[in-house]
Protein backbone atom coordinates (compact mmCIF):
# COMPACT_ATOMS: atom_id res chain seq x y z
CA UNK A 1 0.00 0.00 0.00
CA UNK A 2 1.37 3.43 -0.92
CA UNK A 3 1.47 6.41 1.38
CA UNK A 4 -1.20 8.08 -0.75
CA UNK A 5 -3.49 5.07 -0.39
CA UNK A 6 -2.91 5.06 3.36
CA UNK A 7 -3.66 8.75 3.87
CA UNK A 8 -6.69 8.76 1.55
CA UNK A 9 -8.34 5.69 3.07
CA UNK A 10 -11.10 6.18 5.66
CA UNK A 11 -9.97 6.80 9.20
CA UNK A 12 -12.71 4.47 10.41
CA UNK A 13 -13.87 1.41 8.50
CA UNK A 14 -17.51 0.35 8.85
CA UNK A 15 -18.78 -3.21 8.53
CA UNK A 16 -22.37 -4.23 9.26
CA UNK A 17 -23.04 -7.81 10.40
CA UNK A 18 -26.76 -8.23 10.99
CA UNK A 19 -27.64 -5.57 13.56
CA UNK A 20 -24.02 -5.19 14.71
CA UNK A 21 -21.87 -2.35 13.34
CA UNK A 22 -18.10 -2.88 13.50
CA UNK A 23 -16.03 0.32 13.54
CA UNK A 24 -12.32 -0.26 12.90
CA UNK A 25 -9.70 2.42 13.59
CA UNK A 26 -7.81 2.45 10.31
CA UNK A 27 -4.43 4.11 10.69
CA UNK A 28 -2.30 1.06 11.59
CA UNK A 29 1.00 2.56 10.36
CA UNK A 30 0.51 5.47 12.76
CA UNK A 31 -0.71 3.10 15.52
CA UNK A 32 -4.31 4.29 15.24
CA UNK A 33 -3.83 7.54 17.19
CA UNK A 34 -6.76 9.65 18.34
CA UNK A 35 -5.82 12.51 16.06
CA UNK A 36 -8.36 15.27 15.45
CA UNK A 37 -9.30 13.54 12.18
CA UNK A 38 -9.71 10.15 13.86
CA UNK A 39 -11.79 11.66 16.66
CA UNK A 40 -14.05 13.39 14.14
CA UNK A 41 -14.43 10.24 12.02
CA UNK A 42 -15.27 8.07 15.02
CA UNK A 43 -17.77 10.59 16.38
CA UNK A 44 -19.43 10.91 12.97
CA UNK A 45 -19.74 7.13 12.64
CA UNK A 46 -21.23 6.76 16.12
CA UNK A 47 -23.66 9.64 15.61
CA UNK A 48 -24.86 8.08 12.36
CA UNK A 49 -25.24 4.68 14.03
CA UNK A 50 -27.27 6.25 16.84
CA UNK A 51 -29.80 7.43 14.25
CA UNK A 52 -29.89 4.10 12.38
CA UNK A 53 -32.56 1.73 13.74
CA UNK A 54 -30.85 -1.18 12.00
CA UNK A 55 -27.84 -0.77 14.32
CA UNK A 56 -28.39 -2.30 17.75
CA UNK A 57 -24.80 -2.84 18.87
CA UNK A 58 -21.55 -1.05 17.97
CA UNK A 59 -18.14 -2.72 18.22
CA UNK A 60 -14.97 -0.60 18.20
CA UNK A 61 -11.71 -2.31 17.27
CA UNK A 62 -8.38 -1.43 15.69
CA UNK A 63 -6.43 -2.55 12.64
CA UNK A 64 -2.82 -3.67 12.81
CA UNK A 65 -0.52 -4.28 15.79
CA UNK A 66 -1.98 -1.53 18.02
CA UNK A 67 -5.58 -0.97 19.12
CA UNK A 68 -5.09 2.73 19.77
CA UNK A 69 -1.97 4.66 20.78
CA UNK A 70 -3.86 7.55 22.34
CA UNK A 71 -3.44 11.14 21.23
CA UNK A 72 -1.23 12.01 18.27
CA UNK A 73 1.80 13.60 19.94
CA UNK A 74 3.07 14.92 16.60
CA UNK A 75 -0.19 16.76 16.06
CA UNK A 76 -0.13 18.15 19.60
CA UNK A 77 3.48 19.35 19.38
CA UNK A 78 4.30 22.97 18.62
CA UNK A 79 4.38 23.77 14.92
CA UNK A 80 7.08 25.88 13.34
CA UNK A 81 6.43 29.54 14.07
CA UNK A 82 3.48 28.76 16.34
CA UNK A 83 3.16 30.70 19.59
CA UNK A 84 2.53 28.99 22.92
CA UNK A 85 -0.91 30.58 23.12
CA UNK A 86 -1.97 29.33 19.69
CA UNK A 87 -0.60 25.87 20.33
CA UNK A 88 -2.37 25.60 23.69
CA UNK A 89 -5.67 26.69 22.15
CA UNK A 90 -5.29 24.11 19.39
CA UNK A 91 -4.46 21.29 21.81
CA UNK A 92 -7.30 22.34 24.13
CA UNK A 93 -9.72 21.97 21.22
CA UNK A 94 -8.43 18.47 20.46
CA UNK A 95 -8.92 17.49 24.11
CA UNK A 96 -12.44 18.95 24.17
CA UNK A 97 -13.35 17.13 20.96
CA UNK A 98 -11.99 13.88 22.36
CA UNK A 99 -13.98 14.32 25.57
CA UNK A 100 -17.16 14.93 23.57
CA UNK A 101 -16.52 11.79 21.56
CA UNK A 102 -15.98 9.73 24.72
CA UNK A 103 -19.15 11.15 26.26
CA UNK A 104 -20.95 10.31 23.03
CA UNK A 105 -20.01 6.66 23.53
CA UNK A 106 -21.30 6.67 27.11
CA UNK A 107 -24.51 8.49 26.14
CA UNK A 108 -25.14 6.48 22.97
CA UNK A 109 -28.47 4.63 23.02
CA UNK A 110 -26.67 1.62 21.54
CA UNK A 111 -24.62 -0.93 23.44
CA UNK A 112 -20.95 -0.35 22.57
CA UNK A 113 -18.24 -2.99 22.94
CA UNK A 114 -14.48 -2.50 22.65
CA UNK A 115 -12.78 -5.44 20.93
CA UNK A 116 -9.14 -4.85 21.87
CA UNK A 117 -6.86 -6.80 19.55
CA UNK A 118 -3.58 -5.22 20.69
CA UNK A 119 -2.03 -2.47 22.80
CA UNK A 120 -4.17 0.37 24.13
CA UNK A 121 -2.18 3.37 25.34
CA UNK A 122 -3.25 6.52 27.24
CA UNK A 123 -6.39 7.85 25.51
CA UNK A 124 -6.62 4.40 23.90
CA UNK A 125 -7.29 3.07 27.42
CA UNK A 126 -9.79 5.89 27.84
CA UNK A 127 -11.56 4.68 24.70
CA UNK A 128 -11.79 1.17 26.16
CA UNK A 129 -13.11 2.58 29.44
CA UNK A 130 -15.82 4.61 27.68
CA UNK A 131 -17.35 1.51 26.09
CA UNK A 132 -20.06 -0.43 27.92
CA UNK A 133 -18.10 -3.66 27.70
CA UNK A 134 -14.66 -4.76 26.51
CA UNK A 135 -13.15 -8.01 25.34
CA UNK A 136 -9.40 -8.21 24.81
CA UNK A 137 -7.00 -10.53 23.08
CA UNK A 138 -4.68 -12.23 25.55
CA UNK A 139 -1.89 -10.53 23.60
CA UNK A 140 -3.28 -7.04 24.31
CA UNK A 141 -1.52 -4.71 26.71
CA UNK A 142 -2.63 -1.53 28.45
CA UNK A 143 -0.81 1.52 29.79
CA UNK A 144 -1.16 5.20 30.64
CA UNK A 145 2.46 6.27 30.08
CA UNK A 146 2.24 10.06 30.31
CA UNK A 147 4.51 10.01 33.35
CA UNK A 148 7.28 8.61 31.14
CA UNK A 149 7.39 11.85 29.13
CA UNK A 150 7.00 14.26 32.03
CA UNK A 151 3.22 14.68 32.06
CA UNK A 152 0.32 12.73 33.59
CA UNK A 153 -2.55 10.94 31.85
CA UNK A 154 -5.16 13.13 33.52
CA UNK A 155 -7.92 12.91 30.91
CA UNK A 156 -7.52 9.16 30.27
CA UNK A 157 -7.85 8.63 34.02
CA UNK A 158 -11.29 10.27 34.03
CA UNK A 159 -12.65 7.19 32.28
CA UNK A 160 -10.16 4.61 33.52
CA UNK A 161 -10.58 5.78 37.12
CA UNK A 162 -14.33 5.23 36.85
CA UNK A 163 -13.82 1.67 35.63
CA UNK A 164 -11.21 0.39 38.04
CA UNK A 165 -10.24 0.83 41.70
CA UNK A 166 -8.38 4.08 42.29
CA UNK A 167 -5.27 2.29 43.56
CA UNK A 168 -5.06 0.27 40.34
CA UNK A 169 -5.67 3.48 38.38
CA UNK A 170 -2.87 5.25 40.20
CA UNK A 171 -0.53 2.30 39.68
CA UNK A 172 -1.18 2.56 35.94
CA UNK A 173 -0.63 6.31 35.97
CA UNK A 174 2.31 6.59 38.36
CA UNK A 175 4.41 3.81 36.82
CA UNK A 176 3.52 4.16 33.14
CA UNK A 177 4.07 0.40 32.92
CA UNK A 178 2.44 -1.96 30.45
CA UNK A 179 -0.14 -4.27 32.01
CA UNK A 180 -1.28 -7.52 30.45
CA UNK A 181 -4.83 -8.42 29.45
CA UNK A 182 -5.28 -10.62 32.52
CA UNK A 183 -4.40 -7.62 34.71
CA UNK A 184 -6.92 -5.51 32.79
CA UNK A 185 -9.57 -8.11 33.57
CA UNK A 186 -8.53 -8.26 37.21
CA UNK A 187 -8.58 -4.46 37.47
CA UNK A 188 -12.03 -4.24 35.84
CA UNK A 189 -11.09 -2.39 32.64
CA UNK A 190 -11.92 -5.43 30.49
CA UNK A 191 -14.66 -8.06 30.88
CA UNK A 192 -12.53 -10.96 29.71
CA UNK A 193 -9.42 -11.90 27.75
CA UNK A 194 -9.52 -14.55 25.04
CA UNK A 195 -6.97 -16.13 22.68
CA UNK A 196 -6.14 -13.78 19.81
CA UNK A 197 -7.60 -16.15 17.22
CA UNK A 198 -10.93 -16.22 19.06
CA UNK A 199 -11.36 -12.49 19.66
CA UNK A 200 -13.47 -11.69 16.60
CA UNK A 201 -15.80 -14.67 17.05
CA UNK A 202 -16.13 -14.14 20.80
CA UNK A 203 -16.93 -10.44 20.35
CA UNK A 204 -19.37 -11.21 17.55
CA UNK A 205 -21.16 -13.80 19.67
CA UNK A 206 -21.58 -11.33 22.53
CA UNK A 207 -22.68 -8.52 20.21
CA UNK A 208 -25.26 -10.68 18.43
CA UNK A 209 -26.66 -11.86 21.77
CA UNK A 210 -27.14 -8.25 22.89
CA UNK A 211 -28.57 -7.34 19.48
CA UNK A 212 -31.28 -9.98 19.96
CA UNK A 213 -32.60 -8.14 23.03
CA UNK A 214 -35.09 -5.28 23.06
CA UNK A 215 -33.44 -2.16 21.65
CA UNK A 216 -35.98 -0.09 23.58
CA UNK A 217 -35.05 -1.81 26.82
CA UNK A 218 -31.32 -1.38 26.20
CA UNK A 219 -31.70 2.26 25.21
CA UNK A 220 -33.61 3.25 28.35
CA UNK A 221 -31.70 0.88 30.64
CA UNK A 222 -28.28 2.13 29.59
CA UNK A 223 -29.28 5.74 30.18
CA UNK A 224 -30.68 4.93 33.62
CA UNK A 225 -27.60 2.95 34.63
CA UNK A 226 -25.15 5.74 33.87
CA UNK A 227 -27.37 8.39 35.46
CA UNK A 228 -27.94 6.51 38.70
CA UNK A 229 -24.44 5.14 39.26
CA UNK A 230 -23.02 8.37 40.73
CA UNK A 231 -26.10 9.31 42.75
CA UNK A 232 -26.31 8.78 46.51
CA UNK A 233 -27.81 5.38 47.29
CA UNK A 234 -31.28 6.58 48.31
CA UNK A 235 -31.59 8.84 45.25
CA UNK A 236 -30.36 6.03 43.02
CA UNK A 237 -33.04 3.66 44.29
CA UNK A 238 -35.78 6.26 43.80
CA UNK A 239 -34.57 7.08 40.31
CA UNK A 240 -34.23 3.40 39.35
CA UNK A 241 -37.68 2.58 40.76
CA UNK A 242 -39.32 5.25 38.61
CA UNK A 243 -37.39 4.04 35.58
CA UNK A 244 -38.46 0.45 36.25
CA UNK A 245 -42.12 1.50 36.41
CA UNK A 246 -41.73 3.39 33.12
CA UNK A 247 -40.12 0.35 31.51
CA UNK A 248 -42.92 -1.93 32.69
CA UNK A 249 -45.42 0.26 30.81
CA UNK A 250 -43.65 -0.34 27.49
CA UNK A 251 -44.89 -2.56 24.69
CA UNK A 252 -41.69 -4.59 24.79
CA UNK A 253 -42.12 -5.31 28.50
CA UNK A 254 -45.61 -6.65 27.84
CA UNK A 255 -44.37 -8.71 24.89
CA UNK A 256 -41.40 -10.04 26.85
CA UNK A 257 -43.59 -11.26 29.70
CA UNK A 258 -46.10 -12.78 27.31
CA UNK A 259 -43.39 -14.56 25.32
CA UNK A 260 -41.86 -15.94 28.52
CA UNK A 261 -45.19 -17.38 29.66
CA UNK A 262 -45.89 -18.79 26.19
CA UNK A 263 -42.36 -20.26 26.00
CA UNK A 264 -41.47 -18.56 22.71
CA UNK A 265 -39.00 -15.98 21.46
CA UNK A 266 -40.22 -12.40 21.95
CA UNK A 267 -41.11 -10.24 18.96
CA UNK A 268 -39.77 -6.83 19.84
CA UNK A 269 -41.52 -3.68 18.64
CA UNK A 270 -38.42 -2.44 16.80
CA UNK A 271 -37.37 -5.79 15.32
Amino acid sequence: MTTLETTSSPYVLEDMAGHVLWLTLNRPRQRNPLSSAMIAALKTAIDAANDNPQVRVIVITGSGPVFCAGHDLREMSRREGESDKVREARVAQILRDCSKMMLGIVHSPKAIIASVQATATAAGCQLVSACDMAIASQEAKFCTPGVNIGIFCTTPLVGVGRNIHRKHAMELALTGDLFCADDAVRFGLVNRAVPAGELRADTEQLAQKIASRSAQGIRSGKEVFYRQIDKPLEEAFEFANEAMLDAMRSADAAEGSKAFLEKRAPRWSDA
